[in-house]
């Protein structure tokens, strides 16, 4: 039941629907895929100038695939309050997941800076 249209300029340019279990994909949300579609269309990994209509309020993967294509507005129906992005306070990762932090920190800090660096010079 979860669908999702991304508009520009007044055109829907991308639409979706959950398709997890068709696809067997726990990432085929509906709106990983409409956004992925838009991206597409506009040829652009950024998605200033659309606006994600979406039936259900994304989840927290969602909400981070939205943040890095810099989305310009989202619009949702229901919230979900067991899984939906505002839960950002709780544990993101399932409780079962563990986390090991800070192996080669620095190493991986400075590998980062300077891969960055180098394609922004």
């Amino acid at each position: 039941p979860v669908g999702a249209v991304v508009v520009a300029n007044n055109r829907i340019i991308a639409r979706a629907h959950n398709q997890t279990e068709k696809l067997t994909d726990a990432t085929a949300h509906a709106e990983m895929l409409a956004v992925t579609a838009a991206a597409n269309f506009m040829g652009s990994k950024y998605l200033t100038e659309c606006t994600l209509y979406v039936t259900l309020e994304p989840c927290v993967m969602c909400a981070g695939a939205l943040h890095w294509v810099q989305l310009g507005k989202l619009v949702f129906g229901a919230s979900d309050i067991q899984r939906g992005y505002e839960l950002l306070q709780s544990p993101v990762l399932h409780a079962k997941t563990a986390v090991v932090r800070g192996i080669k920190e620095e190493e991986s800090r400075q590998l980062l800076n300077t891969f960055f660096k180098s394609i922004r010079d």
